[in-house]
């Protein structure tokens, strides 16, 4: 079973559509809701955990983007300069999906963006700004 993570963003007209419920009944995948935000009057945004096939998750995004829903992948936001990482761990404290984790027999970070929700909480904590990227706030 594959897993992507991916941002939803629905416009003021599909806010409050029922259309996300469908990818399980309809499209065999199983949905994690890792974050939703919601600005009044202007759009809606959800972080998505899909599990499933590479095909059934493929088939459900397409529904999505049918219904008139935004679809970022996250792993394509946020990005690593492995030339300024210092493997500090500073980043991994702040981490809450373990996208960024130490591995304790090298004491080197990993990254796996494949994991990461872009919340840009790692590009705070980054004492050398080897963390880049946008996260998944409005303004960006």
């Amino acid at each position: 079973m594959k897993s992507k993570n991916i941002l939803l963003i629905f416009n003021k007209n599909i806010m409050y559509k029922p259309i996300i419920f469908r990818l399980a009944k309809d499209f065999d995948v199983i949905f994690n809701v890792l974050e939703a935000k919601i600005f009044p009057k202007l759009e809606g945004r959800i972080i998505l955990e899909l599990r499933g096939s590479d095909d059934d998750i493929e088939k459900s995004i397409i529904y999505l983007k049918n219904e008139g829903v935004t679809i970022e992948v996250l792993a394509d936001r946020i990005y690593r300069d492995d030339d300024r990482c210092v493997h500090c761990g500073a980043c991994t404290s702040v981490c809450r999906v373990d996208a960024l984790f130490i591995d304790r027999s090298t004491m080197e970070v990993n990254f796996y963006p494949e994991k990461c929700v872009a919340c840009g909480l790692c590009k705070v904590a980054c004492p050398v700004n080897a963390m880049s990227g946008a996260s998944i706030d409005i303004e960006s």
